[in-house]
């Protein structure tokens, strides 16, 4: 692995997988404001893009969206590198798919709408974790 596959200014390198847009767009800004190198994947399609084109540290990625489900893409994520601490956001009463994505590796989960400093605290404790292994 290489230096933790971390950027140049050894920023976290986040990947973002939400369909829903307005979301996704707001934790992204907030994110890049406390330091986190954002890139925002807004289907399943796009995520598996954006990994095949670059590393990342975590991935923040929906349990539930209209092209692929979570639980799919986190095994391919998986595939493709084994370390990458993803953690599953679940709405819709699906807390019981994201502990299932547990089981396939995820880090953890969060339920949304989720607080914003829960969310960077699960990202960074999933970055510490990451750069152990």
């Amino acid at each position: 692995m290489s230096e933790n596959k971390k950027n140049q200014a050894g920023k976290i390198k986040l990947l973002l997988v939400d369909d829903e847009k307005g979301f996704a767009d707001i934790i992204a800004k907030r994110m890049s404001k406390r330091d986190i190198d954002v890139t925002k994947a807004y289907s399943g399609t796009e995520a598996l893009q954006a990994i095949r084109k670059a590393d990342f540290d975590v991935a923040v990625l929906d349990l539930k969206m209209e092209d692929m489900d979570g639980i799919e893409i986190l095994k391919i994520f998986k595939k493709m590198d084994p370390d990458l601490a993803v953690i599953m956001l679940t709405g819709h009463g699906s807390e019981e798919a994201a502990k299932n994505g547990i089981k396939f590796g995820a880090f953890d989960y969060l339920t949304k709408p989720c607080d914003l400093e829960d969310l960077l605290a699960k990202i960074r404790e999933a970055y510490q974790q990451r750069k152990r292994t």
